[in-house]
């Protein structure tokens, strides 16, 4: 077999702007060494799909040798239009396991290994293993549960400074129309996920009275006819979304609607969209973003060149046109600082308030559960906890702690160990 030229002819030698000279230096780069760093560095993708075939392929085609590849989709018939690691007949298989085939019959050096399934049914350990992780996620929650996974993976001596040895890399990688963002996170160094939380909007729903009873937008005509006018007419059968026949109708229910009161704007593959929570994707786009991925974790693997400090976005909508900046850490992460929150109320606020604070805050957690030093005020699982903490949630601060005590909260959008430290102060 011929050699086929890769990035490690890069590698021999020294550059200009090796990682060393950079803003955010990662090491020194040694042409006699660079090489057989890369081949023998793991590499974890996270997520198949648009980005995520684009990111192997680069990695392929890189001198990377070992990758494993994770995702918990099937192939979908709409995916081959940009996802060209699939074919036809690989509709309804794992994207990982039929990404992973194509790039070992293609680049047979490669050692690839696929994992079908949720990121957070694998154990810490697995996450250990990795030089690199890069993430072609399409969901923030997703992400989050990533970050903090990995941020948590970080040993820190007694004066607040990480172990080197112990941080993992990730490159986040997403992409929405004719946008998207490529972002390096050196957890404990420098902004994590968690930081920049505040910049992805809560996923946008509608009220279910205005589904019904005023709908205004064709999004809203769509949701009627497969939330309340699927079930009436097929109670018994769900609706199968792959399937051109349900979608059909589901479409031509929603454009009567429309019609009946006056609504433009439906189309058929709004219907999809809408009906899949289908995240518009340009291929071309994804190959930037891919590149731009890959570019980072090359050179943090090998410190051939300068590191992104932290953050590319690129915007190609009306041209061609990229912008890089520093994100700065917050100061009160949960994630990445451990700040202890504080919070001053009344003591007559209920648990259930404080609840719901937390999840309606820029924390935006999802079912914290919450317990004391002495005892257990209220946990969302397993059913028999939350069935006996349940009385709790209407009583009164001031009859289930101190003022100032401090308290431990835990989400699932956070992994299994990670907790956030509260502290509630009466007026």
């Amino acid at each position: 077999m011929l050699a086929r030229p890769d990035f490690s002819h890069l590698l021999k030698r020294n550059g200009p702007f090796t990682s060393e000279t950079a803003a955010l230096p990662m090491g020194e780069h040694d042409p006699a060494t660079s090489e057989g760093t890369l081949k023998s560095a793991k590499i974890l993708v996270i997520g198949a799909g648009g980005l995520g075939c684009e990111i192997l392929k680069d990695l392929a085609m890189s001198g990377v040798r070992n990758i494993e590849v994770i995702d918990l989709d099937t192939i979908d018939v709409t995916n081959l239009n940009r996802q060209f690691l699939f074919r036809q007949k690989d509709v309804g298989g794992s994207k990982s396991e039929v990404a992973a085939a194509f790039i070992r019959s293609r680049c047979p050096w490669i050692n690839i290994v696929a994992h079908m399934g949720k990121i957070q049914d694998k154990p810490v350990e697995f996450y250990k293993g990795f030089d690199v992780i890069i993430s072609g996620l399409d969901n923030v929650e997703a992400r989050r549960w990533l970050n903090a996974m990995v941020v948590g993976l970080v040993d820190v001596d007694e004066d607040g400074d990480p172990d080197p040895s112990t941080i993992i890399p990730i490159i986040d990688g997403g992409t929405e129309g004719f946008r998207g963002q490529a972002r390096v996170i050196l957890p404990r160094i420098t902004s994590c996920f968690e930081c920049s939380l505040d910049s992805f909007p809560p996923q946008k729903t509608f009220p279910m009275c205005t589904i019904a009873e005023t709908p205004r937008l064709p999004e809203h005509c769509i949701s009627y006819a497969f939330m309340l006018e699927w079930p009436k007419e097929f109670p018994d059968k769900k609706l199968d979304k792959d399937s051109p026949d349900d979608m059909k109708w589901v479409y031509e229910r929603a454009l009567a609607r429309a019609e009946k009161y006056k609504i433009k704007g439906v189309t058929y593959m709004l219907t999809m969209g809408v009906v899949k929570n289908i995240i518009p994707a340009v291929a071309s786009t994804n190959a930037i973003i891919a590149a731009a991925c890959v570019s980072e974790a090359l050179k943090l693997i090998t410190f051939t060149s300068q590191t992104l400090n932290t953050y590319m976005m690129y915007m190609g909508g009306e041209g061609i046109y990229s912008h890089t900046f520093v994100y700065e850490q917050k100061e009160n992460c949960p994630v990445c600082t451990g700040a202890t929150r504080k919070l001053t109320l009344s003591s007559e606020t209920t648990l259930y308030e404080v609840v719901q604070q937390l999840i309606n805050s820029d924390l935006r957690l999802k079912k914290p559960s919450i317990t004391s030093e002495s005892k257990t005020l209220y946990m969302q699982a397993p059913p028999a906890l939350e069935a006996m903490t349940r009385p709790n949630l209407d009583k009164e601060l001031k009859d289930l702690i101190e003022s100032g005590e401090e308290l431990s909260v835990t989400d699932p959008v956070f992994p299994g160990e990670k907790s956030l430290n509260l502290i509630i102060t009466f007026e």
